[in-house]
């Protein structure tokens, strides 16, 4: 029997009632049984300073790069914001990408994220795949879940879309696979 899955996962927007946090929400309860997932909250880090680092991580840092490092696999959900990614997630990024061990090294990475335009974030998306081949990171290619117009695809804090519940279901299960796929290339079950 397998080790049961763990994984990370990060929320690039910050408002509690965002399109991106009920996609999190969504994924994570397409999840099959046995798959925790620990969410990162990363709103109330200090902007990446290297005169900070100097001194010494912050706890919130460190305590994200032990949850990274005890997870099998990434989950990274981004707004668009003029066409990038949210800068709170790209400073958690910029955190954790200068500790040792860099976490999201060969960690199975799931992008996906929500937005008014007809896009979804396309463009915040690819960013982050050029952010996660630098660090190593490995992004599942397929499904790409660019979730646009997303005020038509969620009420009262769900999601409403069946299309998009399956394509998150489905970016799930690949996801597991690339942990599966990654643990059988280090000889763990």
């Amino acid at each position: 029997m397998s080790e049961p899955i763990k994984l990370a996962a990060f929320c690039g927007s910050l408002r509690q009632g965002s399109f991106n946090r009920m996609a999190l929400h969504a994924f994570i309860e397409r999840l099959p049984a046995g798959v925790t997932v620990s969410t990162i909250e990363i709103g109330d880090w200090p902007l990446y300073d290297a005169d900070i680092q100097a001194k010494g991580f912050p706890d919130k840092v460190q305590a994200a790069q032990k949850t990274m490092l005890e997870a099998d696999g990434v989950v990274l959900v981004s707004p668009e914001y003029n066409y990038g990614i949210s800068g709170v997630l790209k400073n958690a990024i910029d955190w954790l990408s200068r500790m040792t061990p860099q976490p999201f090294a060969a960690k199975p990475t799931a992008l996906f994220g929500a937005s008014g335009g007809v896009l979804g974030t396309a463009r915040a998306q690819y960013q982050l795949r050029q952010t996660l081949v630098f660090l190593d990171g490995r992004p599942v290619n397929k499904p790409e879940v660019m979730i646009g117009q997303a005020q038509n695809r969620f009420a009262d804090g769900k999601l409403t879309d069946e299309a998009t519940g399956k394509l998150l279901a489905d970016l799930g299960a690949a996801l597991l696979l690339a942990v599966r796929q990654s643990r059988a290339a280090a000889g763990v079950k």
